[in-house]
């Protein structure tokens, strides 16, 4: 017996992309294989938001080639899944005002309080700028094994 998946409605989407997962990111490397790398993220009003370093790979790629690939999979014995793909949007902090509410609503998802939260992005060198990626959900598939 197969088990074929069925895809998921926008209600089971928003449902699932909810919970605090970790997603994997897909960058383009100048040559050879994507870069991915687990990354936090905030699903909100169609679109996947993530932030990164400017020092960091990703965030490289991302400037030469403004195109990224992401999965958010269900752990066992969820066996669900999101995978968005396409164009990013990069803001920063002192062009955009509303990316630090963003990067703070990121980072108290996957924090146990507030202040958990606060001492995290208090542990960050002030030195090192980040960017808000923002990837719409336009071109979005879903697997449901369940």
């Amino acid at each position: 017996m197969t088990i074929q998946p069925h895809e998921m409605t926008p209600a089971e989407i928003e449902e699932f992309l909810q919970a605090p997962r970790h997603a994997i990111l897909g960058t383009n490397r100048p040559n050879g294989p994507p870069q991915i790398t687990p990354v936090w993220y905030l699903y909100e009003n169609n679109q996947v938001y993530v932030y990164m370093g400017v020092k960091s790979a990703k965030y490289k790629n991302l400037r030469r080639n403004p195109q990224m690939s992401i999965c958010i999979a269900g752990e066992s014995p969820d066996a669900r899944a999101v995978m968005l793909s396409g164009a990013v949007e990069l803001l920063f902090e002192d062009t955009t005002p509303w990316v630090s509410e963003i990067v703070w609503r990121i980072v108290r998802r996957y924090s146990d309080s507030d202040d958990a939260a606060q001492e995290y992005i208090d542990s960050w060198d002030v030195e090192d700028k980040s960017v808000l990626v923002v990837l719409s959900s336009e071109n979005m598939l879903t697997h449901d094994f369940n």
